[in-house]
């Protein structure tokens, strides 16, 4: 079985931001657990690029539209290759073979008595490409994200025929674990008992789009294109692009994992227009929350947006998938502090897990030459063993929940655990009296044996900190399940420790 993971296809109106970053690492952490796991896993992410916004954009830059959608687009694949995310596909919905799956996507829908001929009037967000139902400014409507004028807007448009899927719908929202958090569902579930109303899937006057077969001077409204992307990205390079090719490679999607502005689209539309096409419903949607800075909401006008790739020249990977992972629990509202993420990442990554294993390593190399050979099993009920044992009980439930924030939780008290274990016993005292020798042999042992099973907890959070710090333990490898039990590292010779993490020193903000 495959478990297909997707970002929300970004909107490439400008540039990856730290949202984006956020989003996409949570995705690249699940991924990398479930391969861990020895699930094929398939993880999509990719561009949104059509639409009258990018169209907007392009022109008031002066270039083509396919020419902005090439830069931006670009930028997000070398973003994405900088933070070293592991997705196995980039879709673009400029891609040629998009348009077919989008045809005959749309063939099936309409085949189902799905697509009606309707008029569309109201206030609408060009920022948002959506309608606004209930505007709070009736005189002067503007749009509570974006905080601009909405335009009114009176046209003739093909409509999908939503309310069919009430039923449906509601059924579907009240799946347990088909919305996460269960927060969100509550959201959804006020809005479907509104009433669910057909929905606008063509805009007439808008050229940056792809045309409705059969429909002279419709293009597809952007979000009936853009979920689709999800299925084209299955499409091998060499494969025709089909739809049942597409989705014979990975569908239905496991989980789509978006932000919480976009959960309407996915837990509601998305399923619904499924169900009218005849294929399998995507088995979970989570909208996570949005990002704060300091505080205040974060954006151009505010000028305390935070660019990623200076993130990532300032801080590192490793800090950065620490801090927003760590510190804010995945699904809520957080807030980038600085002065947090220094102390966070200094006190845990630098300090409670890079000297453990530093000073360990170090105390090994000096009396027994690596890690020491026992003279005896370690006894089943020591400290270390249980504090272990306990660490990793509930990691992989953790992961799959996307509770990141507990499964960072767990390394760093098994971590602390094995720091305190250390100061306790004093091997640098107990050393002196050779009577000692095996006692300590044994200490050091359950010591470097913790710190081996806080790096394997965190491979799919930290992959690159993980890896340095088993290297210098020699410590095995293997299926990653096992691996989490207590007892897998060997005697042998160890080479000089080095920091895992450099302390962080930022004089200048992020």
């Amino acid at each position: 079985m495959t478990s297909t993971l997707t970002t929300p296809l970004y909107y490439v109106n400008d540039k990856p931001h730290i949202g984006s970053v956020y989003t996409t690492l949570a995705v690249d952490t699940l991924a990398r657990f479930k391969r861990l796991s020895g699930e094929n896993v398939v993880f999509i992410t990719g561009c949104d690029e059509h639409g009258q916004k990018i169209q907007r954009t392009a022109e008031s830059a002066g270039i083509d539209p396919q020419q902005h959608c090439d830069q931006i687009s670009s930028t997000f694949a070398s973003v994405w290759s900088q933070w070293q995310i592991s997705n196995d596909r980039f879709i673009r919905t400029t891609d040629p073979r998009h348009q077919s799956i989008v045809e005959q996507f749309f063939a099936r829908v309409e085949a189902n008595g799905d697509i009606i001929e309707g008029r569309q009037q109201g206030w609408y967000c060009v920022a948002c490409e959506e309608y606004k139902d209930d505007p709070k400014e009736a005189q002067s409507p503007h749009c509570p994200i974006h905080q601009k004028p909405l335009g009114w807007r009176d046209e003739a448009n093909l409509f999908f025929r939503l309310s069919r899927y009430q039923n449906a719908i509601e059924k579907l929202i009240a799946t347990e674990g088909f919305i996460r958090p269960a927060s969100r569902r509550k959201e959804v579930e006020n809005f479907v008992a509104n009433g669910l109303r057909d929905f606008s899937i063509s805009r007439r006057n808008v050229s940056w789009g792809l045309p409705v077969p059969g429909h002279d001077g419709h293009t597809f409204y952007v979000w009936f294109d853009a979920l689709l992307g999800y299925i084209t990205a299955l499409l091998e390079p060499d494969q025709p692009a089909t739809l049942d090719q597409a989705l014979s490679n990975g569908w239905p999607a496991q989980l789509h994992v978006i932000g919480k502005d976009i959960l309407r689209f996915h837990a509601v539309y998305w399923p619904a227009m499924c169900l009218s096409a005849g294929i399998d419903l995507p088995t979970g949607v989570f909208g996570h929350g949005f990002l704060t800075r300091e505080g205040q909401k974060m954006g151009k006008s505010m000028g305390n947006s935070i660019d990623p790739t200076r993130l990532l020249q300032l801080c590192g990977r490793d800090a950065v998938r620490w801090y927003l992972l760590r510190d804010i629990q995945f699904g809520d509202d957080g807030d980038i502090q600085q002065q947090r993420l220094l102390d966070l990442v200094n006190n845990d990554l630098a300090n409670t897990i890079g000297n453990l294993v530093n000073r360990s390593i170090s105390m090994a190399r000096k009396w027994f030459e690596g890690v020491p050979s026992l003279p005896q099993e370690l006894p089943s009920n020591h400290p270390l063993k249980q504090a272990a044992q306990a660490a990793v009980a509930d990691v992989a439930s953790y992961y799959q929940e996307l509770r990141f924030h507990a499964v960072a939780e767990q390394a760093l008290q098994l971590a602390i655990a094995a720091n305190g274990y250390l100061s306790d016993q004093a091997p640098w005292k107990a050393i002196k009296d050779p009577a000692n020798r095996d006692q300590v042999a044994a200490d050091l042992y359950a010591v470097l044996e913790a710190s081996r099973v806080v790096g394997v907890v965190l491979q799919p959070l930290l992959p690159e900190f993980s890896e340095r710090l088993l290297q210098q333990l020699n410590a095995p490898s293997g299926d990653w399940n096992e691996l989490l039990n207590w007892g897998q590292l060997t005697p042998g010779p160890l080479d000089a420790p080095s920091p895992l993490l450099q302390r962080l020193e930022l004089e200048e903000p992020i």
